[in-house]
Parts: C-alpha cells; sequence; structure tokens
C-alpha cells in the first residue's frame, strides 16, 4: 500500500511538471526575440527548401492551414540557405517573387523537382522548364543576378542563421518562437502549435 501511495503522490505531483515540459519542448524561444517585417500583425515564416521532399509533402497541409490563418497573422515563406546550392534555388524563388510569377509558378516548380527530377542546377535543363512556363529564360538569370534578388538572398541567409534553423521544413513566429518538424512530430502538430503561438500573441494584443 505504501508503494501504491508513493506512486500515485509522484504521478500527481510530477505529472503536470512533466506535461509542461514537453508543452515547452513544442517549440523553442528565441531570446532575445527577433526583428518582424509585418508591421502590425503577427508574422509566421516557413523556412524551406524547393529540394526538400518533407517541404514538398507540406504544401498542401499547410495551404489548407493557411485558409484559417487569423486576419491578424501575416504568412511568408523564407527560402533557408546552409550552402551554395541551397543558395541557388533562394535566387531562384525570389526571382519569381520579383517577377510576379511566384504565386503561380511556386508549386508548379516544386512538381517539377520531385515529380519530373528537374534538376535546377542544370542550366539548360532550368531554362526549358522555364521557357514551357512562358518565360524569357535569358531575362531569368539576368534577374537572378540583379543586385535585388541577391540581397534578399543574403537577407534569406542571415534569417536562417538568425533564427537558428538546422533543417526543413521550419516555422517561425513573430521573431519569438520556432518549431520544427520534429518538433511538431507530424505536419498537423507543427502547424497546431503554430495556431497555438498565434492565438497566444492575439491574447496578448
Amino acid at each position: 500500500m505504501r508503494k501504491l501511495a508513493a506512486l500515485l503522490f509522484s504521478i500527481l505531483v510530477f505529472a503536470p511538471v512533466m506535461a509542461h515540459a514537453q508543452a515547452r519542448s513544442a517549440y523553442t524561444e528565441l531570446n532575445p526575440p527577433l526583428q518582424v517585417e509585418a508591421g502590425g500583425k503577427i508574422e509566421v515564416l516557413e523556412f524551406f527548401w524547393y529540394g526538400c521532399i518533407h517541404c514538398y509533402n507540406l504544401e498542401p497541409v499547410l495551404g489548407t492551414w493557411l485558409k484559417k490563418l487569423p486576419a491578424e497573422a501575416q504568412f511568408r515563406r523564407v527560402p533557408a540557405i546552409f550552402n551554395e546550392r541551397w543558395a541557388h534555388d533562394a535566387t531562384i524563388f525570389y526571382t519569381f517573387e520579383v517577377l510576379g510569377v511566384l504565386d503561380k509558378l511556386h508549386r508548379p516548380f516544386f512538381d517539377a523537382i520531385h515529380r519530373e527530377r528537374l534538376r535546377t542546377d542544370d542550366p539548360k535543363a532550368l531554362a526549358e522548364w522555364l521557357q514551357k512556363q512562358g518565360l524569357d529564360s535569358q531575362k531569368f538569370v539576368e534577374t537572378m543576378k540583379s543586385f535585388g534578388v541577391q540581397s534578399k538572398t543574403r537577407r534569406a541567409a542571415m534569417m536562417t542563421n538568425a533564427y537558428k534553423i538546422d533543417g526543413t521544413p521550419a516555422m517561425a513566429v513573430h521573431g519569438r518562437y520556432t518549431v520544427s518538424a520534429e518538433q511538431g512530430r507530424t505536419f498537423d502538430g507543427m502547424l497546431q502549435t503554430v495556431s497555438g503561438l498565434v492565438d497566444q500573441l492575439r491574447k496578448k494584443k
């Protein structure tokens, strides 16, 4: 009986502490917080890489989740950069953005890489794909090398480092928290954690 009583006591005392620790491990708090670029809204970032199969598989789940994102929040993608290959793909992302075709080509480009095995570092293959999308491949390459795109790419590399991102996909909330796919355990789990953090910040406002 004494052993049973001791066991029950341990459960009652330590369970709340363990639950709190588990909840905390679902995300990482940044200290000090980082500056955000969303004005008065709650900034939500997704760090991704076009070559990441997990980022590709997250896309449809993320698309559904974004439809429920509160009006007080603002979502933005940031291409994570760890090496030259990732930086190259980041310049493609920002070139899409500068040319005004990001919304149109973001998902098809993902599809081309993971379904059609497009090599983004193959200039000829990339040029052919761009032409099929109705883009001038020469103008695209020139835009990739432009000051504006190169500046955005350097900024993305700085943010990857500042947010201490070590893998993709990963999410960040208002410069204060990050949530990795590993911490979320599943895509839904990761996004639920992000939703919870957004709600916390909404209440504080």
